[in-house]
């Protein structure tokens, strides 16, 4: 969470003074974020629901995907992706992940079988997946691709917004992304008969209070409605989102900008798919090698991919232990109709996913951030990058420097052969 006061206190404030604390009563909050959100994304509908986890969940129930359908997913996401193919009675497949830490198309294409249906790919971290190649091979393949874009509110690839451009996107509007409600989430898609499905799924008793469409037979479901309080705080939120993300993208840009020849101690910028457009939450960092990677996470305070934790395959226990239900009977790894299903997992099982996580950092940006913060930070990078020297076997030159830790900017020089370069 980036910002939230007066302006969303006020917005609660009128809903309960109102006494309209239902999402089904006319122009309520809920259905005007709707509106909004549908508008600000470019497509034609959203229906909110209570969580990341239950938007993608309603996402794979709106395109029919169930017992005896594989779905695939990327090795690094949280682990709600997964959960919410369980959740429906199918079997998650996973899948490498490449340098740019979203799901490899190469790999992907790869684990297709004759039993996968449908693939999530996750635009981690506000980054973004390879969608132009991702979206040919699920033409090829004849595969349903969904969006997760719960890490990537407000960014975009190539143009358009992130969630629009597979055949449905999930967003989540918990407390820990660029747009919250505290919880909360969204599926958005331009198909009515998809998004009526999901409806479904997301409060099978709607049809009461919206009406019933002769087109969709209503079926059962947990449920997992927004409420008006989720409602109110979006549509303050939702305005304050484009100059969010604009303002990080611009400090992820000058921090990759300012570190362009941290290449000399083994480190490199990581791949991005769509710099122009992401999110700009992070500016990211590969390592040649792990114990680099470590050190530097030790000195500059930043996030090493492969320690977090439920983000990772290697910790998702109800997937290696194939505990896929509260109930043995309901539990797809038990059901007669997944047995052609891929389900062989284990924590090795992924070594190139693996081997990426551990020397990939993120260091994460803010909107609140000013000018001298950043300038800081990006010092305080290269001051870093610094220790990895005699590892590296990089001459260092350093001028000006004071004793202070990682607080006066400095001027450093790379000594390489008979080249100077000053950064």
């Amino acid at each position: 969470m980036y910002e939230i006061g007066r302006e969303e206190v006020e917005a609660i404030s009128k809903i309960i003074k109102s006494g309209k604390l239902f999402r089904y009563f006319e122009n309520s909050e809920c259905s005007v974020f709707e509106k909004k959100y549908a508008k600000y994304l470019s497509i034609k509908n959203v229906a909110l629901a209570s969580s990341g986890t239950a938007s993608i969940t309603a996402a794979l129930v709106g395109l029919k995907i169930g017992p005896g359908d594989e779905v695939l997913i990327p090795a690094h996401t949280y682990m709600a992706t997964a959960m919410s193919v369980l959740a429906v009675g199918a079997i998650p497949v996973i899948v490498d992940i490449d340098e740019s830490l979203t799901i490899d198309p190469k790999a992907l294409e790869e684990s297709c079988g004759s039993q996968t249906r449908a693939a999530i790919v996750v635009h981690m971290w506000g980054t973004t997946c390879d969608m132009n190649s991702i979206m040919k091979i699920a033409k090829r393949k004849n595969i349903f691709i969904i969006e997760d874009a719960c890490q990537g509110v407000g960014g975009g690839y190539e143009g358009k917004k992130l969630g629009t451009i597979g055949h449905v996107g999930a967003f989540s509007f918990n407390y820990y992304k660029n747009m919250t409600s505290g919880e909360g989430g969204a599926v958005v898609c331009n198909n009515d008969k998809i998004i009526e499905r999901a409806r479904c799924a997301i409060d099978p008793c709607h049809f009461y209070w919206q009406g019933r469409k002769n087109s969709l037979k209503p079926f059962a479901a947990n449920g997992s409605r927004a409420s008006e309080f989720m409602g109110a705080i979006l549509n303050v939120q939702l305005k304050r989102l484009p100059k969010m993300i604009k303002k990080m993208r611009l400090e992820r840009d000058k921090i990759l900008k300012s570190t362009k020849h941290l290449s000399n101690f083994g480190i490199k910028h990581t791949p991005l798919n769509s710099q122009k457009y992401d999110c700009g939450t992070f500016a990211f960092f590969t390592f040649n090698r792990k114990i680099d990677a470590q050190k530097f996470t030790s000195v500059f305070p930043s996030v090493l991919a492969g320690t977090t934790g439920r983000h990772n395959y290697t910790e998702w226990d109800q997937i290696l232990l194939k505990e896929g239900s509260f109930n043995n009977d309901l539990n797809p790894f038990k059901l007669r109709k997944n047995r052609k299903c891929r389900m062989t997992y284990s924590k090795t099982m992924c070594q190139t996913s693996l081997d990426i996580l551990n020397r990939s950092v993120l260091i994460p940006t803010d909107p609140k951030n000013t000018k001298k913060n950043i300038e800081k930070t990006i010092n305080n990078i290269k001051k870093a990058a610094l220790t990895l020297t005699s590892s590296n076997k990089v001459r260092i030159k350093q001028k000006a420097i004071d004793k202070s830790k990682f607080d006066i900017k400095e001027t450093f020089e790379i000594l390489e052969g008979e080249k100077i370069i000053k950064f």
